[in-house]
């Protein structure tokens, strides 16, 4: 079996399957990112991104470690992340793993739920037909773009059914508050590629900067200077899958040079830029298939 395999040795299986291992992007849409993976032993070092990671295992098993405890997915179960949450991922057997998976901005969320605080799902692997099913609508059509109106009502069916499944809410954080970190939010995406300085966002919060931090992280359970280096990574893997150079790609970005570029992009993914074009180019070369029924 693979997982009793040496390291030398599972290296070595992991480059023997390397032209089965692939990650195919959709068409993207407003904070809203659809991929499917294929993978071979560990995929995703140890990382955390500022966005909900929700998705279907279709083959295989899904083995990853989320707060403080091993999971495993079987085809027809649903994974549930939390935005800024460490984890990471992979195949917990030889036969390998496919999946499919959507990126969602909490700030999409939110809009859905009137004030309420993101929904927090404390059950990593869920067996939930229903859901399952809402997820499959938006990710079986993998190579068309999503409508504006079937985007909305998947989200507001979405943030109900997530609601349903978390666990005690946390307190809200006020109309002020939200505004302030809406705002907060909008001017860092609006300048992601440039240096941010806390007085710009006490200027059009009103807010200083430590009570806007708490605030931020409270509606979108991650810092401004996270969700400001999310934004570029985001770029650049857009460039990435476009072709772009790495090196240029990191300037372009608004990283100071291709270490710090590097050293983010691998903190936020769990794999480096160079492995993330190894595997979304070689996608170009292939058809994927659609969702077989895994009920």
């Amino acid at each position: 079996m693979a997982h009793g395999l040496g390291g030398k040795a599972l290296e070595g299986l992991e480059r023997s399957c390397a032209a089965d291992d692939r990650v195919v992007s959709a068409p993207g849409g407003a904070g809203l990112e659809r991929i499917e993976a294929r993978f071979h032993g560990n995929a995703f070092d140890l990382h955390r991104h500022d966005t909900y990671a929700i998705g279907v295992t279709l083959d295989g098993v899904q083995r990853f470690h989320y707060r403080g405890a091993v999971q495993h997915s079987l085809p027809g179960q649903v994974i549930v992340l939390h935005p800024d949450e460490l984890h990471d991922g992979g195949a917990g057997t030889e036969d390998g793993l496919r999946y499919r998976i959507l990126y969602l901005e909490p700030s999409l969320l939110l809009d859905c739920l009137n004030g309420a605080p993101l929904p927090f799902v404390r059950d990593a692997v869920v067996n939930d037909p229903t859901l399952r099913g809402t997820l499959l609508s938006a990710l079986a059509p993998l190579d068309e773009e999503l409508d504006d109106l079937f985007v909305a009502a998947f989200i507001a069916q979405l943030a109900q059914q997530l609601k349903r499944h978390a666990g005690q809410p946390a307190k809200p954080t006020g109309t002020v508050a939200w505004r302030a970190a809406a705002l907060a939010r909008d001017y860092l995406e609006e300048n992601a590629e440039r240096p941010v300085r806390s007085d710009e966002l006490e200027a059009i919060t009103g807010l200083d900067r430590y009570a806007l931090s708490r605030h931020f992280r409270a509606t979108y359970s991650t810092s401004p200077h996270r969700f400001l280096v999310m934004r570029r990574l985001q770029r650049a893997r857009r460039m990435i899958e476009a072709g772009e150079p790495l090196a240029e790609t990191a300037v372009a970005a608004g990283f100071s040079d291709q270490s710090h570029f590097n050293r983010h992009f691998k903190k936020a993914f769990g794999l480096t830029p160079g492995r993330w074009a190894t595997l979304v180019r070689g996608a170009t070369r292939s058809v994927v298939a659609q969702p077989r029924d895994v009920r």
